[in-house]
This record gives C-alpha cells, structure tokens and sequence, in this order.
C-alpha cells in the first residue's frame, strides 16, 4: 500500500475541469495543473465518468503537454458506475465490477491520463452484485502488473469494505463528509477509517454552505462569522479546518476550479480549531446541543 504521506493534504478534484464544469481548454488545464502544484497541491482526483467520460482524457492531454514531472505528482482515478451516455451503450446506469470491465477501466485510465500507473484506484460506488473474490482477481492482477499502486474504495460503508475483506485488503475510502453533511461521523464510515489505518477522504468538503439557504446553513453563517476575524479566515477554510480536526486525518478532495480558492484551501490546512469552536459549528449545523 502506498503511504498516505505521498498524497498532498488538500487533493484537487477534477469533476468540474471539463464538460461537467468550466470546460476548460488544455492549456487551461495545464495552467491550473500547474498552479495547484505550486501552492503544494500535488495529488489530483478523477473518476473515468466524469465529464460523460471525457475528462480524464484532456486532463491527459494537458498532463502531457506541461512536462510535470510524474513522480512528484499522485494520480487517483474511480470505476464502475455505468452512465447512460452517448459514449456507451447502456440500457440503464448501473455498475459493473467484473474481472474483466475493472482490469479495461483501469487501463483506460492509464491511456487516457496518459501515465504508466495510477496511485490509487477506487470502486466508485458499491454494486450489490459485487464479489470479493472476482475483484480481487482484477485488482491483484493490475497492482502484480504495477499498473495500480493502492487500491480503495468511494462511498462504500464498513460492513461493504469488510466482505471485500474478505479476499483483498482496502486501503483508502472516499465518502461525503462535510459540517453540513457529516453523518460519516455516526455510521461508522470514520471510526472504520480510523481503526484500520486507511486513507479518509472526503468529497464535496464544504458541502451545502454555498449552494443552498436553509435553517441549517443560516445557523452555521451566524456562528461562522466571528471565527473569520478569530482565525484571520474565511468561510470556505473554516469549513475545511473543521473536517481537518477529526482524528480519521481527512483528505478534502476540493472540487473548486478557481487559483484563489485552491490556494485558500492549502492555507487551510495550517488552521487549528479550538476544541469549543468546533462543537460550536457542529451544534449550528445539527440545530441543537451534542447530547
């Protein structure tokens, strides 16, 4: 298993860098590629749908094209969720774990990110057809191959990563988790993390601050705004901060397009909360006292 210190502490996330987003041009790409990797952000996050699978390929491009250095830079990517797209011929979106679609998906990604291996490769999203034993089969045969140097898993719970388990040893799981969605604190999905050592990281970290106005986020304003001028912050990097501090030592996969706000988020990082601050913002977020 690869160490988690290889991987920078804010990851980029690149869902919105193409068709699903900004669109960006490859020079454009290579632009921000290059900019995250000065502010020290060096690991970057894909998954082979995004952008109706189109993504990951341009990434390639502008990877290719900036000269970066591949060893100082983490390549994490996802399969298995089966779109209905004009790219495939799907009836219906569903997932597909067979030895032989993860073994074509991984190098796929290989192909199109334009890279001879992947630091960490995901299942997207449990399948309830899933077996341990026929993903094993796949994934043994691509990290024997150094085609993948870690395997883990996206929005799976514990008792889905023990059956895996089973056959194969997990090493990272990717959830929700954010002050304003932060059930992963009482599933059990970060005590499975922080019990077995493995890489906790957290898509969509702000959650719903900036996109929605309701009871909850007006409560978490209220209590935020203090703390900016306390913390000499802003929103955004309080919000990060406080994922920070949970124990299961959280990677927030930062799904912003913009340098200032990529920036921001690295400087997040060197924020300690206090201890009352932090029940302070989860009290707002929850509408009530811890019990």
């Amino acid at each position: 298993m690869q160490n988690k210190k290889s991987y920078s502490k804010i990851i980029a996330g690149t869902m919105t860098w193409g068709a699903w987003g900004k669109n960006f041009t490859i020079q454009q790409m290579t632009d921000l590629m290059c900019h995250c990797i000065e502010e020290g952000i060096t690991t970057f996050d894909h998954a082979d749908i995004y952008g109706g699978y189109s993504t990951d390929a341009a990434f390639g491009k502008a990877f290719e094209e900036s000269q970066i250095d591949r060893s100082t830079i983490q390549f994490i990517t996802k399969c298995g969720i089966q779109m209905v797209d004009d790219s495939r011929l799907n009836k219906v979106k569903h997932y597909n774990y067979s030895k032989e679609y993860i073994i074509w998906s991984a190098e796929e990604s290989l192909k199109n990110l334009k890279t001879d291996y992947l630091d960490l490769f995901l299942l997207h999203r449990p399948s309830p057809l899933m077996h341990p034993e026929t993903i094993t089969e796949a994934i043994s045969k691509l990290l024997q191959e150094g085609k993948i140097k870690s395997f883990g898993v996206s929005n799976f719970n514990p008792s889905q990563i023990a059956m895996l388990e089973t056959a194969i040893p997990v090493s990272g799981n990717q959830v929700e988790f954010s002050l304003t969605a932060n059930e992963a604190m009482y599933d059990g999905s970060l005590d499975d993390c922080l019990a077995k050592k493995r890489m906790t990281m957290s898509w969509s970290p702000l959650g719903s601050y900036f996109r929605e106005d309701t009871p909850q986020t007006k409560r978490i304003a209220k209590s935020i705004e203090p703390m900016c001028s306390k913390y000499y912050a802003n929103a955004d990097q309080l919000l990060l901060a406080w994922i920070l501090k949970h124990p299961s030592a959280v990677y927030p996969v930062v799904g912003t397009a913009s340098k200032e706000r990529l920036k921001a988020s690295m400087e997040a990082t060197q924020i300690d909360l206090e201890l009352e601050d932090w029940f302070i913002l989860l009290e707002a977020s929850k509408g009530n006292e811890v019990p």
